[in-house]
This record gives C-alpha cells, sequence and structure tokens, in this order.
C-alpha cells in the first residue's frame, strides 16, 4: 500500500479516512480523462505513483495543475519520486500548461527537497492550515513556472489518452 499510510498515520495527506479501492479506482479514471497520472513499479510491485490534476476548479486556472507524488515506505530514498516527477512534469509541460503548483503539509523536508530539486519555489506558507493527529499542520505552497504565458487568450487543452 502506498496511500493509505499516508493517510492512516501522518499529516502528509489532510484525508482522515483512507480511501476504498473503488474510490482510488475512480479518482485515477476521472484524474486520467484530461491529466497524466503516473506508476512506478520495483520488481513487479507497484511502489509509487505521481499525477497532476486541476490546481483549481475556476476557469481562469485551466493554465495551472496541481501536482502530487506518493512512494511506499519501504523504496523511500532509492530514487523513486524522482524518476515520477522526470516524466511527469515533461508530460504537463507538452499539455500546454503554464504553472504547476505542489501543496506540502509542514515539516516534510523530503517533499520539500524533492519539489526544489526540479526548480519549485516557495510562494506561500498557510499557518495551522489543518488539524490531523493531534496537532496542527501548516501547508506550505510551491510553484513551478513550466513555459512562459502564452501571448494569446486561454485555450482549451486537449485531453490525451494515457
Amino acid at each position: 500500500m502506498i496511500y493509505a499510510p499516508a493517510v492512516a498515520s501522518t499529516p502528509i495527506s489532510f484525508e482522515t479516512e483512507v480511501p476504498s479501492v473503488d474510490e482510488m479506482a475512480e479518482r485515477i479514471a476521472s484524474t486520467t480523462v484530461r491529466f497524466p497520472w503516473l506508476v512506478a513499479e520495483l520488481d513487479g510491485d507497484v511502489v509509487g505513483y505521481a499525477y497532476a490534476g486541476p490546481f483549481n476548479d475556476r476557469a481562469a486556472y485551466r493554465w495551472s495543475v496541481a501536482t502530487s507524488v506518493y512512494v511506499a515506505d519501504a523504496a523511500q530514498r532509492r530514487g523513486v519520486a524522482r524518476m515520477l516527477y522526470d516524466a511527469l512534469l515533461p508530460r504537463v509541460r507538452t499539455l500546454g500548461y503554464v504553472n504547476a503548483y505542489a501543496g506540502i503539509a509542514l515539516p516534510n523536508e523530503a517533499s520539500v527537497a524533492l519539489h526544489e530539486r526540479f526548480g519549485f519555489r516557495r510562494v506561500a506558507v498557510f499557518p495551522a492550515a489543518g488539524y490531523k493527529l493531534g496537532a496542527w499542520h501548516d501547508v506550505g505552497w510551491w510553484w513551478l513556472a513550466l513555459v512562459a504565458p502564452p501571448p494569446v487568450a486561454p485555450r482549451d487543452v486537449e485531453p490525451i489518452d494515457v
């Protein structure tokens, strides 16, 4: 399992109930209509995944995506997250998105280091944004310019099959 431990025992995810297998399948299906969702395998086992999704549902935000990456505990510090972002960010850029954002529950030195390695810059910290596991947690937002903003009015990004 990859996501369940993050939900059940860490503030990495602000969800408090582990989603069912069916719920996760629905999330993947609805995300991949427009965005990439990548999976990493090691020796036949799924050890991580990364995806992009809408940064916000309002139309003016359609040039921006939110990115997420999760890695199984047993595969931490083996380059899995880096490999996933090496594949994800070019795909998002190719789709025509201008900005990528990542929200990180703090403290999370590994996630901050990963995002900054890819050029994300911290742009905000929301103090005490969520309460989980008996404590308040800040949320930091990191931003990456994928391409220069286009000089024309925004257009809808064509969906791709992944």
